[in-house]
């Protein structure tokens, strides 16, 4: 009876172990950080020292692109590793909207939690407005923050309340801002002021999440809800940057990036800790000084161009990937499920994905990416746009134009034109502000990358060509 006692207790002792021996994941997800948001992306007039610590430690993508260039729908792209149309989830949605993420779909906390992990979620969630499709009914054993963004509310860009009936302005039927633990409401965000806490607040309980866990496997995904408007800091940064308020907030934020930092060093978890930090889309240029840049890049969220989906990443795991690296190689948002769980050893969803594994990639053992084409929709499946190797093929759309008018200031939005957008081909080597449409000079390569197009309107379907895809899957529908 001891032998085999003790015989247990040695398979539970080399299964702890090797649970142990598990790299804990964290992904930080900012809302609308433009792609020249922090210093080395190029951003002016603001320091971020831990966004600076974070690409000395690590590495950081130069073409890292959101699936979508809007929240909704570049976060399931995130957390399914699929292209949001499969999914038949797009836009932002609000709280009256009766789509969801399908909870059948296996996200990367599912996936984690499978194979031992304590998973957890903090911040915005954006992907279901109510129970039973919030963040713990898709993996996250664990779940504070709001259901969606923080301009949902009866509340306007300055601060100033919203009365219900209040003509052309729909915030005024927007319920309180609700703050969510599990899927308990057990609170309300009713001002700027209340809204200013959130980044302290989200970063304290990220903190106390990392020590409760450090003993075990974990997967914390934090998402934050700035810099998205109405842009709101503390106390502590008010003023502080000598930028203005948007620079305050990217402060705020590149504080909060340090604390964790500072966290996972002092539980001694920092070098078995694959750390990602990115943005879900560009920036909303419409609000001007309250917007985000996208160092040249043209447009921006909302829009198909690299301004909206092309934003900043940084992947840091100390012994592993090598520091103070830099990719130019073309990697997606949905390539970081794949690559969690080959880091972690894990099991990929059973239904087909669209990531591609950039393991190899971040350690060292090849510096050529596994993606060389990348589908941009929008408007839930309108095929806009097709990056293929170092080209961009722009298909026939219409779309937002900031660049027509000017933008607006101090919280108040400017008008954003609609264009007519032609068919045009742009080298990015030569042309990273895809200015100079070159399609005359090279038609082999639009007869290449067309081919493509079809292949992906036969597989998820095309709006814009009245296509209907054969690889889709249903989203959820919300009583």
């Amino acid at each position: 009876m001891l032998i085999a006692f003790l015989g247990m207790m040695t398979i539970h002792a080399q299964k702890v172990k090797a649970s142990n021996n598990k790299p804990n994941v964290i992904v930080i997800l900012m809302d609308d950080m433009g792609y020249a948001d922090t210093k080395p992306y190029g951003s002016v007039g603001y320091e971020t020292p831990n966004f600076d610590k974070l690409a000395n430690e690590g590495m950081r993508f130069t073409h890292f692109y959101a699936a979508q260039a809007v929240c909704t729908a570049s976060r399931a792209a995130l957390l399914t590793g699929c292209y949001p149309t499969r999914l038949g989830v797009g836009f932002a949605l609000a709280p009256w909207d009766k789509t969801a993420l399908n909870p059948k779909e296996e996200t990367i906390a599912s996936v984690l939690k499978n194979e031992g992990y304590v998973t957890g979620m903090l911040g915005k969630w954006h992907l279901g407005s109510k129970a039973p499709f919030l963040p713990t009914h898709y993996g996250f054993d664990t779940f504070y923050g709001i259901p969606y963004s923080h301009d949902y509310w009866p509340v306007d860009y300055k601060g100033n309340p919203v009365p219900k009936g209040t003509p052309n302005d729909w915030r005024g039927n927007c319920p309180v801002l609700p703050i969510y633990e599990g899927d308990t409401q057990v609170g309300t965000i009713p001002t700027l002021e209340e809204a200013s806490q959130l980044t302290t607040t989200l970063t304290e309980k990220a903190e106390q999440f990392i020590t409760k866990n450090k003993n075990k496997p974990f997967f914390l995904y934090l998402a934050h809800p700035l810099p998205h408007v109405p842009l709101a800091v503390s106390s502590k940064f008010k003023g502080k940057s000598g930028a203005g308020l948007y620079g305050d907030v990217i402060s705020e934020i590149d504080w909060s990036i340090g604390e964790i930092m500072k966290t996972l060093k002092k539980n001694g978890i920092d070098k078995n800790t694959l750390l990602i930090v990115t943005s879900d889309n560009g920036p909303w240029l419409s609000y001007g000084n309250h917007g985000g840049s996208t160092g040249g890049l043209r447009e921006g969220k909302g829009t198909a161009w690299d301004g909206g989906t092309r934003v900043p990443c940084y992947i840091s795991w100390p012994g592993k990937i090598a520091p103070g690296s830099v990719s130019n190689q073309l990697m997606t948002n949905m390539d970081i499920l794949p690559t969690i769980v080959a880091a972690t050893k894990a099991h990929l969803p059973k239904e087909k994905i669209d990531g591609l594994d950039f393991l190899p990639l971040l350690t060292g053992k090849t510096n050529k990416s596994p993606r060389d084409l990348f589908y941009v929709y929008y408007d839930l499946n309108n095929l806009k746009v097709i990056r293929y190797k170092t080209w961009e093929l722009v298909l026939p759309h219409n779309s937002q134009a900031y660049s027509q008018a000017l933008p607006g200031k101090d919280g108040t939005p400017g008008k954003v034109p609609h264009v007519n957008v032609p068919m045009a081909l742009y080298d990015l080597i030569h042309d990273p502000g895809t200015i100079q449409d070159v399609q005359s000079q090279y038609p082999e390569v639009v007869e290449e990358i067309m081919k493509y197009a079809e292949l992906a309107r036969e597989d998820m379907g095309d709006a814009l060509t009245k296509r209907i895809g054969k690889n889709n899957r249903q989203p959820a529908k919300m009583q």
